[in-house]
């Protein structure tokens, strides 16, 4: 098939392209290398792409639809893949324009270019954010989520409502995922794997928040893309929104200790309360994903974690 991916500079995008490459598909890449974090790891993505056969890239920005339109004329893709967003839940608090702008206009031109290109199936990327304030794990798609304690999680849920109406009106095969914190090789500098990461070997204390009281669904990347290449092709309704998890959750804590074994080195901690639009646990239950799309994950933090570190010191020429 030829798919575009949007955002395939980005950390998810760039493994699914990377899979579907793979596998014989043509993918078009197309990101705006926005400034949220290093562009250098970025373009150090893209290179990595642009090496493949199969691949071509495209710089361009998600609200420039006649761009889009122009692209997706000329292409005719067979499904889309949009996982480009403006990331970030504390970055939602200081800049909420950034997210009115990328998640819900972005997401828009997309859903429209779909429409009036005839694309049969579009996946898109939704967050575990949704779920907000619910307290009841572990969480599921049936869950009510209109308790949103953040700017981000309020967008992403705009976008899933947007995906359910042009899937009503226009017959658009929509297929959301939310998203359990996603870490693995390349993954984004504004998480906590590489912040402690980087902390933990410049000797300086890891900000730990709530006291050290979270938990969180820890989610490989290689899981993750399994999830979406199988949502490709499987058999679904017309408008779907699937957990995408690793159906465990996991103490902070532990994920320290581990990190901190497979790095050798001993962490220092500052215990902090708990933020913002943060929230105390996270935990995907993955049942309606193993029926509809098989998704098995097989990668504990006690083989993820090692994997990371791996990269993180070849990348960053540490060892």
């Amino acid at each position: 098939m030829k798919i575009l991916v949007t955002g395939a500079a980005g950390f998810i995008g760039f493994h699914l392209s990377r899979r579907l490459l793979a596998a014989g598909h043509e993918v078009v890449g197309y990101d705006n290398f926005n400034p949220y974090y290093d562009v250098r790891l970025k373009e150090a993505r893209h290179a990595q792409l642009a090496e493949l056969p199969g691949y071509r890239g495209v710089h361009g920005d998600l609200c420039d639809y006649p761009l889009l339109r122009k692209l997706f004329q000329g292409e005719r893709f067979d499904r889309v893949v949009h996982l480009a967003a403006q990331a970030g839940v504390r970055y939602s608090i200081e800049n909420p324009f950034a997210y009115l702008k990328s998640n819900l206009e972005g997401t828009l031109t997309i859903l429209e270019a779909c429409r009036h290109a005839g694309v049969p199936r579009l996946l898109y990327a939704s967050s575990s954010s949704v779920y907000g304030a619910n307290t009841k794990l572990p969480f599921s798609e049936d869950d009510r989520v209109d308790n949103q304690v953040s700017l981000y999680g309020a967008t992403k849920k705009s976008n899933e409502l947007m995906a359910n109406v042009y899937s009503h009106l226009y017959g658009l095969e929509t297929v959301g995922f939310r998203f359990f914190t996603v870490y693995g090789p390349w993954g984004r500098p504004d998480m906590a794997m590489w912040l402690f990461t980087r902390d933990i070997l410049a000797g300086k204390p890891l900000k730990v928040f709530n006291h050290g009281e979270m938990h969180r669904d820890f989610t490989y990347v290689d899981d993750i893309v399994s999830g979406l290449v199988a949502a490709l092709t499987a058999k679904l309704d017309r408008c779907e929104v699937f957990n995408l998890g690793n159906h465990r959750s996991e103490r902070l804590l532990d994920m320290i200790a581990t990190l901190e074994k497979a790095l050798g080195a001993k962490a220092k901690l500052e215990m902090l309360p708990m933020q913002p639009g943060d929230v105390p646990a996270t935990y995907a239950d993955v049942a309606k994903a193993q029926a509809k799309l098989g998704f098995a994950p097989t990668t504990p933090i006690s083989v993820g974690i090692p994997q990371f570190v791996a990269w993180y010191r070849e990348y960053h020429r540490l060892a």
